[in-house]
């Protein structure tokens, strides 16, 4: 979804489980008010599975929080929509938000210790969320125990009794997605849910991942700094830095022609892609910018090689790339005088 298209054009386009447009959100902070996210928009068709990426401080977890409603007090919504199933999530009551949490959509959280209570067993975990299906007791125990078999724990009918402290990290993941999906939501949002595991673990859990959903048909937004597991995972793929979309597109289009100089930055300092022994790995230069007085221009303007006079002055527009694909950069537009 390119900035500024209303959700009615969206619509008219192509079907879409999940919008966001043109969202801006801000929390106050003792140091100012903070600029967290601004006009970003997206969107995720049924069954579709989005990665989004960026450096730590992009606002890529803020706006998985903030499509599920798990915002701090100090946050505000000052603009935008987030159209679900054909109703705004921001205009919902905190009840009608409730009513779809845990039923139509569902959430891996990146510490599977801390999203799972240490003090309940985990059969009481999962029976509580399916509070929105029916059933007897009995019968949420059993699909349960299913769930868990599906995820690979074993010996998951003695094991269901058991708490959080007794699973391994990779395990509790397991457990975190089998709860997630066992109310077979329409969206699942899952904040980087690999970043505690080691590689052979994070592996087994992407490609768990990828088999539950394609068997449920639930669409996925996942959150992630991994780029190798998002090119191993996702559709499609919308890069975020400092608050702002910088590109959108497939996930080929992102990795083999990508169109903005913060996306090719990321890739190049991607360890999967140094083919050379080495002992300092690349890095990007410079620092995020200070969201309580945002830069003027372009959001990447400092730390971007090709910056020029325009960038200082007037943030850049989208410019399509392709079809399904599109970048906020002035070296994009053909009219701009940028040098060689």
């Amino acid at each position: 979804m390119r900035p500024g298209e209303s959700a009615e054009q969206m619509a008219s386009s192509r079907p879409s489980l999940l919008e966001v447009v043109d969202l801006d959100l801000a929390f106050q902070t003792p140091r100012g008010r903070v600029h967290a996210l601004r006009d970003v928009s997206l969107a995720v068709q049924p069954g579709e599975i989005v990665g989004v990426v960026g450096e730590s401080g992009s606002g890529k977890s803020t706006l998985a929080y903030t499509v599920m409603g798990l915002l701090a007090e100090n946050a505000e919504v000052t603009g935008g929509a987030i159209p679900f199933e054909g109703h705004d999530l921001l205009s919902m009551t905190a009840e009608e938000r409730r009513r779809l949490l845990g039923n139509r959509m569902s959430m891996i959280f990146q510490d599977p210790m801390t999203a799972l209570n240490p003090v309940r067993s985990i059969e009481k975990q999962m029976i509580d969320i399916q509070h929105h299906q029916g059933g007897s007791r009995r019968e949420k125990r059993r699909r349960a125990i299913e769930m868990l078999e599906r995820v690979g724990i074993p010996d998951p009918q003695s094991r269901i009794g058991g708490y959080a402290h007794e699973f391994s990290g990779g395990m509790r993941q397991r457990i975190c997605i089998a709860m997630a999906l066992l109310v077979k939501p329409a969206l699942l949002i899952a904040d980087e849910p690999t970043t505690a595991l080691d590689a052979t673990l994070e592996v087994q859990i992407i490609h768990l991942l990828k088999d539950l959903q394609r068997e449920i048909g639930c669409s996925i937004i996942f959150v992630s700094h991994h780029l190798g597991t998002v090119a191993e995972l996702c559709d499609r793929v919308a890069v975020m830095y400092a608050g702002e979309m910088v590109e959108y597109g497939t996930v080929r289009q992102i990795f083999h022609h990508p169109g903005h100089p913060y996306t090719k930055a990321l890739l190049e300092c991607d360890p999967g892609r140094i083919r050379t022994k080495t002992r300092v790995l690349p890095t990007i230069p410079g620092e995020v910018p200070n969201l309580v007085e945002p830069p003027s221009g372009c959001i990447f303007r400092e730390r971007c090689p090709h910056s020029f006079d325009r960038c200082v002055t007037e943030v850049p527009a989208s410019r399509d790339l392709a079809p399904t694909q599109w970048a906020r950069c002035h070296l994009l537009d053909d009219a701009a005088e940028a040098p060689a």
